[in-house]
């Protein structure tokens, strides 16, 4: 890690209003992750009557007790990993809050025979995730050395059944589709089209609607076994928008 991205990671803690006292809740690292979830929990509770749910699947909360977050973030954020609040991978890409994290997992309701597509590898975390759920997970990533890191790291951590591309998530990977459940963790402002083509009937996708700078929903949309697409408001939320090429 060079000076400079270690010097405006330390800049993007301190302007979050990070603080060690508050990191150093749990001394353990599993006894932190149990906290975490127990966090998601309350949160959830707290924003039942917006979002119509009211706990999370267990499956998503055991897996979240059981993957480390911590190892997905930069070193400097580690004591920093399991707080209730998204924490910067790179100084332009954030990895999203355990709430969401859990709330996008349970609203696409990943079976253990399921094959998900994900956009915006990030650092791996929420692919680690849902690959505890499904039986595989392709996840796509804009930024070629960010989805390089976190092939290595997926490798590493043993999270063998995702495979990591460096490419535009819009397009998808329709080599391994169609997919049961597809995970968009960027804004964009319309369905992308090539993602619908490779859902299959019956199957999710969340995503969040919406301009970059405009009301953002993150939405549930269902393809039914006629073929019909069904989507379902779930909550505002602000995500970064969904890196691409020409197509933007």
């Amino acid at each position: 890690m060079t000076l400079r991205r270690t010097g405006l990671i330390a800049l993007l803690a301190v302007l979050l209003g990070i603080t060690p006292g508050l990191a150093r809740a749990a001394d353990d690292e599993a006894a932190a992750r149990s906290q975490m979830v127990d966090v998601v929990e309350r949160e959830v509770a707290m924003f039942a009557d917006q979002t119509g749910i009211a706990a999370i699947d267990p499956r998503v909360l055991d897996a979240m007790r059981e993957v480390p977050r911590h190892a997905f973030v930069p070193e400097v954020l580690r004591p920093y990993a399991y707080l209730p609040r998204p924490l910067p991978v790179t100084p332009e890409q954030n990895m999203a809050a355990p709430l969401l994290i859990a709330l996008m997992t349970h609203v696409v309701a990943v079976q253990p025979d399921d094959i998900v597509f994900e956009t915006g590898t990030g650092a791996g975390y929420h692919a680690a995730v849902l690959s505890r759920l499904a039986a595989h997970v392709y996840s796509v990533e804009v930024i070629e050395p960010l989805a390089d890191h976190a092939a290595r790291m997926l490798k590493d951590l043993g999270y063998d059944k995702v495979d990591v591309l460096a490419g535009d998530g819009y397009y998808g990977w329709s080599v391994h589709g169609p997919y049961d459940a597809i995970v968009v963790k960027e804004a964009i402002d319309h369905l992308p089209q090539p993602l619908l083509n490779q859902l299959k009937r019956g199957g999710r996708m969340v995503i969040p609607l919406g301009p970059a700078d405009g009301p953002q929903y993150l939405t549930l949309v269902r393809r039914e076994e006629d073929g019909r697409l069904r989507q379902k408001r779930i909550m505002p939320v602000l995500f970064s928008p969904l890196q691409g090429g020409l197509r933007l």
